[in-house]
Order: C-alpha cells, then sequence, then structure tokens
C-alpha cells in the first residue's frame, strides 16, 4: 500500500517546539542587535567647506578671478545678484539628521571685493578629530613623522 506524502509534513510548522526555539531565538537576537548604538554614524559634510587660512587671505579690492582661486567656485551665483557670491555649506553630525547650515557671503563692487560676512565651518577637521577620540578613546592611528633627512 502506498501512502502519499503532502507537502505540508515537509516543512517545520510553529507547531515543532524545536522549530519554534529556534525561530525565537533568532527573532530575539536580530532585534537586541538592531538597537544597538556602537554603529558609528559618519558626520557628513556638504558644499562649500572653507578654510580658516583662506578666508584670512580675503581682502577688499581682490578680483573675482582671485576670490575664485582662494575660496573654489561658489554654490550660488544668481545672476541677478552678479556682484554677490554665496558659499552654502551643511553638517549632518548626529545619527537624527539635524543639519546645520552655514553661509558665507562675498560681495563684489565692479570686479572687486568690497565685504564679506557669514559662517562657515572653519574647524572641522580639529573638531572631527576630538570627536573621535571621544568615541573611539585615544587609539587612533597617529601621525608620524619620518626622522631624518631624504625627500
Amino acid at each position: 500500500m502506498r501512502r502519499s506524502v503532502s507537502s505540508a509534513g515537509l516543512f517545520p510548522t510553529f507547531a515543532d517546539p524545536s522549530f519554534m526555539r529556534k525561530f525565537l531565538l533568532i527573532a530575539a537576537l536580530g532585534l537586541a542587535t538592531s538597537g544597538c548604538g556602537i554603529i558609528y554614524k559618519q558626520p557628513i559634510y556638504q558644499g562649500n567647506l572653507l578654510r580658516q587660512q583662506d578666508v584670512d587671505k580675503l581682502a577688499v579690492g581682490q578680483s573675482k578671478q582671485q576670490v575664485l582661486a582662494l575660496l573654489g567656485t561658489p554654490s550660488v551665483a544668481d545672476p541677478f545678484h552678479a556682484q554677490r557670491w554665496d558659499y552654502t555649506a551643511t553638517e549632518r553630525t548626529d545619527r537624527l539628521g539635524h543639519t546645520q547650515m552655514k553661509n558665507f557671503t562675498v560681495f563684489f563692487n565692479g570686479d572687486a571685493v568690497s565685504k564679506w560676512e557669514g559662517d562657515y565651518f572653519p574647524n572641522q577637521d580639529e573638531e572631527l578629530a576630538r570627536n573621535s577620540i571621544r568615541q573611539f578613546g585615544p587609539n587612533l592611528a597617529k601621525d608620524k613623522k619620518k626622522k631624518g633627512g631624504g625627500g
């Protein structure tokens, strides 16, 4: 006499205690690891990141070409306000996605710089290093200077 095999008996079900234990263990493990706060969220800088030494070199009377060489292409060059260049940058540092925006504006009178104003992220490298040390400890790789000659 032949017995027919149904496909329902080939797959484990939740009624099977062994399968249920494995399923609950995997589900609990997945739930526990999904809420871990140890995952590093790297800060994201976008836009024109101006350096302090470049902004310090700005001077009244510089040409647009000199400013372009010093600070780079502005993120906003408005055709209706050709005498104004806006350098915009954003920073997102936390896990919730809070974004900080800064705008640095250079004003021209003809082809010469007349004034500048605004804010930028001048020390993002040093700040990133401090935050990394705070989060990961002081065991980060250090920049080693070469001893001796050679060049």
